[in-house]
């Protein structure tokens, strides 16, 4: 689901991929209005499934630390305020959900963005935050389960 789901540099929000076009991309806002546009090749557009966060070990993947979120939260909005909340609130925040992280590189901006993210993305009804990989693996799980448990 995150594939699809666009950060552009220089916009506010995110966007929802609708169309490939030539040297363009078709967004639609997340938020309330849905409004579309083209996204041209020049702007910079990173999907959210391609964005990790640096900890003391490796790079977790974003999609893991929106679960962590979601986990914390009970799919509810974050309990933090990101424009209100002091840099070390953030950074307690963000200890909470993935402890290890790496103080050094990433930057309160980063978490101040993370929960934007997360609260637009709750807001909107997108709460399925796992890989497509881990969702078919829990599919074909639950199906050996419900053999087992006919046999």
């Amino acid at each position: 689901m995150l594939k699809t789901i666009l950060s552009i540099a220089g916009r506010p929000g995110l966007y929802k991929l609708i169309s490939r076009g030539k040297n363009m991309l078709i967004v639609e806002s997340i938020s309330a209005d849905k409004k579309r546009f083209p996204a041209y090749g020049s702007e910079k557009i990173i999907s959210l499934a391609d964005i990790a966060m640096y900890t003391d070990e490796e790079e977790v993947p974003l999609r893991q630390v929106l679960e962590a979120i979601k986990e914390k939260e009970g799919t509810a909005t974050a309990s933090i305020d990101p424009k209100k909340a002091s840099g070390e609130e953030l950074r307690d925040y963000l200890a909470s959900v993935l402890p290890n992280f790496d103080r050094e590189r990433v930057y309160v901006t980063d978490i101040k963005k993370l929960v934007s993210w997360y609260n637009i993305l709750v807001e909107n009804g997108i709460t399925d935050f796992k890989a497509e990989e881990e969702e078919k693996e829990e599919g074909q799980e639950n199906k050996e389960e419900e053999n087992k448990a006919s046999e």
